[in-house]
């Protein structure tokens, strides 16, 4: 009973998992210790941004703090960047037309909704409520004024958002295309799992807000924060299904040098052989692979060997 207690969002990663392209049933195992490491992600953001914020001489954090935790991933902040847009488009427009305006965009949707637009006429239109979400530490923001943004500007960042987004809607659509229409209806229902939308309350329990931070956090912080966590439940499947893969091409390397007649089996009975799902190990391998120093880190210690304790990366 305590065990069940202890997990909360089985249910919820088990559709992330599904949509970021692991086909099987994942063990409760392999679906705890991804809570588990999501859970930690939260409380280190929280953590680092209560910090930030004590710098500026304030208790309360800010969505800025949280951003500026992920500025270096550009095809992330901007993928949050276009999310917060759209949370604010539906908003006005449930304020507007309460009968018919949307609640919150969730992460999932996001990816379609943004990203499908890209290139088109429509772009133009998400690029512009784009710039409303400013942050303090642009250049841009350094000045009273700005130079207006010429309709094909794109600069860097925004280019590698949009190639790093189009690899998402590609890889979806290849997850998608021999699927059955109830199969697809599915699909899209396990697009909209959250760990925050209508369980706030559960979710600030569960992240320890009054033992983290003290400060209480706004609606924004927490829809933030829910867009983080399909991003790091969506890194770690993907990540975990290359440790999978690789493990299953050396053992089937293995298995073809012992035996030609294995070899011819698995040759002529591959396509009715079921995909068995990703375990846990899988999952800590690809943690440990996303936490690993870059070389960067390296060279700033002088490539220096031996234990040293670091702090947590976010995923």
């Amino acid at each position: 009973m305590a065990e069940k207690d202890k997990f909360k969002y089985r249910v919820e990663i088990q559709q992330m998992m599904f949509v970021s392209g692991e086909t099987g049933e994942p063990s409760p195992e392999t679906t705890g210790i991804i809570e588990e490491m999501v859970r930690g992600q939260v409380i280190e953001m929280l953590l680092q941004c209560t910090q930030l914020a004590a710098r500026r001489g304030s208790r309360s954090i800010s969505t800025d703090d949280l951003i500026f935790l992920i500025r270096h991933d550009k095809a992330k902040v901007s993928r949050l960047r276009t999310y917060l847009s759209w949370k604010d488009v539906r908003k006005t427009a449930k304020d507007q037309d309460p009968a018919g305006g949307g609640g919150a965009a969730e992460p999932g949707d996001l990816m379609e909704e943004a990203a499908a637009n890209i290139g088109s006429g429509p772009a133009q239109m998400i690029k512009q409520k784009k710039t409303k979400v400013g942050l303090p530490w642009e250049v841009s923001s350094f000045f009273a004024e700005t130079v207006p943004e010429r309709e094909d500007d794109e600069d860097e960042d925004e280019l590698e958002a949009n190639q790093a987004t189009l690899q998402r809607l590609k890889n979806a659509d290849e997850r998608t295309r021999g699927m059955t229409k109830d199969e697809y209806v599915h699909w899209s229902e396990c697009r909209q799992a959250s760990f925050t939308f209508r369980k706030g309350k559960r979710f600030k329990e569960w992240a320890g807000f009054g033992n983290v931070t003290e400060a209480k956090p706004n609606d924004d912080i927490v829809d933030i924060l829910g867009f983080l966590t399909f991003e790091i439940v969506q890194t770690l499947t993907e990540e975990a299904l290359k440790v999978k893969e690789q493990e299953d091409a050396v053992q089937k390397e293995q298995s073809m040098r012992n035996s030609k007649k294995r070899k011819r089996e698995e040759f002529l009975f591959h396509a009715q052989e079921g995909r068995t799902p990703i375990e846990a190990r899988h999952v800590v391998e690809a943690f440990r692979r996303l936490q690993t120093p870059k070389p960067k880190s390296r060279a700033m210690r002088n490539y220096s060997g031996g234990v040293m304790k670091t702090r947590l990366s976010l995923v």
